[in-house]
C-alpha cells in the first residue's frame, strides 16, 4: 500500500515542475491548482513536513536538493504581488512577497510553536523553526529549516 504523504508529495512535484516549465505564463492573475500546488508546498515548508535539501541517510556529507521545492518557492514569487508587510522598525512596513510567519500569531500560536522569537528577529512564512529554538536577533528566509 503507497503512502498516502509520499502520493500527496509525487503529485505536488509533477504539479510544481509542470508549472515551472510554464512558468512565462504564471502571474497573480493565475489560480486554482498551480497556485494552490504552491501554496501547500509552502504549507509543508512552514510547518517541517519537507526540506528544500535532506541529508543522505547513508552519508551525513552528502544532501538532496529538491528542485520541485525551490521551483516552487520561485513561483511563488510570480503568484503573489508585492504587498505592504508591517511590523518594521519603528511601526514601519516593508514591500515584499513574502509575508512574515508571525503575521496574524496571538499567544496560543506561539505557545504551540514552541520556540522563542525575542525583539529584531525576522522569519518569512515558508520557514520552519523547530520547538527549543530560541531566536536572536536575525532574518530567516522562505524555505529555511532552523
Amino acid at each position: 500500500m503507497q503512502n498516502p504523504q509520499l502520493s500527496e508529495t509525487l503529485d505536488l512535484e509533477s504539479l510544481i515542475n509542470a508549472a515551472w516549465d510554464d512558468r512565462a505564463n504564471i502571474s497573480a492573475d493565475t489560480s486554482g491548482e498551480i497556485r494552490d500546488a504552491v501554496s501547500l508546498t509552502l504549507s509543508m515548508l512552514d510547518t517541517g513536513k519537507i526540506r528544500i535539501a535532506s541529508k543522505d541517510h547513508k552519508n551525513d556529507l552528502n544532501w538532496t536538493v529538491h528542485q520541485w521545492i525551490k521551483k516552487a518557492v520561485l513561483l511563488s514569487f510570480r503568484l503573489n504581488p508585492m504587498s505592504e508587510i508591517s511590523g518594521g522598525p519603528g511601526g514601519s512596513h516593508w514591500w515584499d512577497k513574502v509575508p512574515s510567519k508571525f503575521h496574524g500569531w496571538n499567544e496560543h500560536d506561539f505557545k504551540g510553536a514552541g520556540f522563542r522569537a525575542v525583539p529584531g528577529c525576522f522569519v518569512r512564512t515558508g520557514a520552519y523553526i523547530a520547538p527549543d529554538v530560541v531566536l536572536m536577533p536575525s532574518f530567516v528566509n522562505i524555505g529555511a529549516y532552523v
